[in-house]
């Protein structure tokens, strides 16, 4: 239970940067965009980003509300997730966090806004307009499938020690049969 408290605290410290960053973002970048190592450009764009990724259904008020509402019923799966199947599982439990405090970011924005405030240009590496929030539901579920690939007994190809571990118990079970 302190380790659910511990991941709560975590997702509550990303949301808040990401709205805080949002809010920076609208207050400050509206006039004048800035540049950070050169090739990632902070710009805000009046309106934001009525759609998802990339703008899809962004035309579409139905569409939009669909994807608020299946947005929420995600959120609520991830919380069922860290409580269940990853219950046991620390490092999945901080990528479901971070993952759920992407979601939370941009889905207030949509219930209080009406769209996202997207404000990072990484168009030159290929991408679009995003913000915090996108960052860490990518970032996340990357993580959690190296995790649920690599990492812990539980993992589907486990490395070091749990690899010896997992081929222990095999070997245990074999010698029984």
């Amino acid at each position: 239970m302190i380790f659910a408290c511990i991941s709560g605290i975590i997702a509550l410290c990303f949301l808040l940067v990401d709205l805080l960053t949002k809010a920076w973002a609208y207050s400050a970048l509206v006039a004048q965009p800035n540049y950070f190592l050169g090739f990632i450009r902070f710009n805000y764009l009046p309106g934001g980003n009525t759609g998802i990724a990339w703008g899809m259904f962004g035309s579409s008020k139905a569409g939009m509300v669909v994807i608020t509402i299946l947005t929420g019923f995600m959120i609520v799966g991830l919380v069922a997730l860290f409580f269940t199947v990853f219950k046991k599982n620390r490092p999945a439990q901080v990528c479901l966090a971070v993952i759920t405090a992407g979601a939370m970011g941009n889905f207030i924005d949509r219930i209080f806004l009406g769209y996202v405030r997207d404000f990072v240009d990484v168009s030159p590496l290929g991408f679009g307009i995003c913000n915090f929030a996108d960052f860490y539901i990518t970032f996340g579920a990357v993580a959690l499938l190296i995790v649920i690939l690599f990492v812990g007994k539980e993992a589907m190809f486990p490395l070091g020690k749990y690899k010896k571990e997992k081929e222990q118990e095999k070997q245990k079970e074999n010698e029984e049969n």
